[in-house]
This record gives C-alpha cells, sequence and structure tokens, in this order.
C-alpha cells in the first residue's frame, strides 16, 4: 500500500514538473514570437495637425498647394499665400511662389507663417533663416521665418543657418529652382507610377481631366474615388491622374 502511495506521489510529482515546464516553455514562446508594436511614424518637423493650419485659400482644393499638390498642414511651418488677380493662393512653400513669379505672375500682400505663433504674417516684416538643419520643402535648403529676430537668432543657435529677409530668402529659392526641380521631378516620376498602380488597382475609374495635382487630389476625396489611402498614396494618385 505503501508502494503504491509513493509510486503515485511521484507521478504526480512528475506531472506538475511537466505542466510548469510547459506553461514556461509556452510564456516563452509567447515573448519570442509576439509581434513588436507598430512604431509611431515620425511627424517632419513642418508639419502640423489640420486644426492648427489656418487656410486662406478657398474652393474645394484648399487644403493643397495650387501648384505641387502637397497637404498644407503637413508643411504648414513653411507655407507662404498670395494675392493672385484679386484670389488668394496658399502654397507649401516659397519655392512654390517662387515657381509663379518665373511664370511671370505678381504676387500682392506676401505672407508666411511665423515659425513661432504658427500664424501668419506680413512676409516683407520677417525675419528668415535660410539653410538650417532643419528639412526644407521642395528644397534641399530649408527656409523658416519668424515675426521676431531673436525667436529666429535662438533658431539658429539650435539648428544653424543665417539670417535674411523675405527678398534674400526669395533670391535664394529662384538661385536654387531649377535644381530643386530637377531633384523633386525624380520623385515625382517615381510617385506617378506609383499612383498608377494605385488606380488601376483600388480606385473607381473617371474620365475627367484635371489641371493641378490638388485638384485631382479634392476630386478623389469628394467623390471617394479611392479608399484607404494614406496622404503618401492620395499625392501619388493625384500625381497619376493630373499626368495623364
Amino acid at each position: 500500500m505503501n508502494k503504491i502511495v509513493l509510486i503515485a506521489g511521484i507521478v504526480l510529482a512528475l506531472a506538475g514538473f511537466c505542466y510548469a515546464q510547459m506553461e514556461h516553455g509556452t510564456a516563452k514562446g509567447i515573448e519570442k514570437t509576439q509581434e513588436p508594436k507598430p512604431k509611431k511614424m515620425m511627424q517632419m518637423f513642418q508639419s502640423v495637425s489640420p486644426s492648427e493650419a489656418t487656410l486662406l485659400q478657398e474652393g474645394d482644393a484648399k487644403a493643397f498647394c495650387p501648384n505641387c499638390g502637397m497637404n498644407l498642414a503637413m508643411y504648414y511651418k513653411t507655407n507662404h499665400a498670395a494675392t493672385m488677380d484679386g484670389e488668394v493662393k496658399q502654397y507649401c512653400s516659397i519655392h512654390c511662389l517662387a515657381e509663379d513669379i518665373k511664370n511671370g505672375l505678381n504676387p500682392t500682400q506676401i505672407k508666411v507663417v511665423d515659425l513661432r505663433s504658427l500664424k501668419f504674417i506680413d512676409a516683407k516684416k520677417a525675419h528668415y533663416v535660410v539653410g538650417s538643419s532643419q528639412r526644407g520643402t521642395m528644397s534641399m535648403i530649408s527656409k523658416y521665418a519668424f515675426a521676431d529676430k531673436t525667436e529666429a537668432e535662438a533658431f539658429i543657435g539650435l539648428y544653424g543657418g543665417e539670417m535674411t529677409d523675405f527678398d534674400g530668402a526669395l533670391q535664394r529659392a529662384l538661385q536654387d529652382f531649377d535644381d530643386d526641380v530637377t531633384r523633386v521631378e525624380q520623385k515625382r516620376h517615381q510617385m506617378r507610377k506609383m499612383g498608377k498602380e494605385l488606380y488601376d488597382d483600388a480606385c473607381q475609374k473617371t474620365d475627367k481631366m484635371f489641371g493641378s495635382v490638388a485638384e485631382a487630389k479634392a476630386f478623389i476625396l469628394s467623390e471617394k474615388l479611392c479608399k484607404g489611402l494614406s496622404a503618401k498614396q492620395l499625392q501619388a494618385v493625384g500625381l497619376y491622374l493630373q499626368s495623364r
């Protein structure tokens, strides 16, 4: 009888040990195979939330730069605005403003976003920092504006660059314009290819022609032409539709 009790005790002990090992192994397995949490996308320095962005232009495509089609809130800290023939145009950058000037247009009442307050100020009174280590918009050379000179100096202390006025920043944008266009067009070529693939696979078809990327993007959104596009994918499809 005592032998039977002893054997039963040994069996139970072994079973408990095996179960513990199985539990430990399972936990370790879960730990090893557990998928890592997705990393949050780093917000670009130029970006603000849509609720923080002031849109001065009107129309269905008011959230996008009329020249390049980029989302204005995503590049808000380099936004410029100007009046053309009584109509306000809001640009993602001084590069896109320079494009209109190169095309013979005469912008008036030029404004720029003050990096500190995120409000539009008179560009002719702004203190620009050109060539800081912070990323530029549509250009390799960044250009940020400040209402307060001391704020511009503090920015230079952190990120480098040189202080100038609006005319100096514009001249640099015009000077670098052709090189910047070449670089941007190389990226756009790849984006258009991606946009065509997305349009063919995931969008309703349209025969409508578009005069700008901004117009194409506004149409995609208003007509719900494509579902679930990221901002980058929307830009890609807009570039493709505008270039057909």
